[in-house]
């Protein structure tokens, strides 16, 4: 019995040791803030008279050539250098969208089936032959054009 009454008198020192220590703690806390010195007073921005001074002129547009664009468009990474990889990139969506087995390689059959869809969709009277306002809808699309990032 000895040992549960100083067990429960050593839990209740502990409580109290606690209280006063968090107590102590916010005290210290509060009387902090009270020493602590003002915040400076907001004094806007400083004013500063360039005088003569004058910055650098921004850079010149220049009006590149269409090969340079041409050139521009096949070189992802800029580096002045078009490799292989890059030159063919342009055709990967082309070439997948043909190679209906997806072994990488495009046979005449496969040519052939999409050059037949491709004429069977054009051909809307479907009499077998294209008039020029039907091979007309067999022109490519043109991508739109990027919006401008300015």
């Amino acid at each position: 019995m000895g040992r549960v009454l100083l067990g429960g008198l050593a839990a209740i020192a502990l409580l109290l040791g606690g209280f006063f220590l968090i107590r102590a703690q916010q005290q210290d806390d509060a009387l902090a803030k009270l020493t602590a010195p003002p915040p400076p007073p907001d004094e806007g921005l400083p004013l500063a008279d360039p005088g003569t001074m004058r910055g650098p002129d921004p850079p010149e547009v220049t009006e590149l050539t269409r090969e340079e664009r041409r050139f521009a468009r096949h070189d992802r990474n800029r580096d002045g250098i078009i490799t292989r990889e890059e030159l063919l990139a342009s055709r990967t969506k082309a070439f997948k969208a043909l190679d209906t087995d997806g072994n990488n390689l495009l046979t005449f059959e496969e040519w052939a089936v999409a050059t037949s869809q491709r004429f069977l969709k054009a051909d809307a009277d479907g009499d077998g032959r294209l008039t020029p306002q039907e091979f007309a809808t067999t022109k490519p699309k043109k991508a739109p054009a990027a919006a401008c990032k300015c």
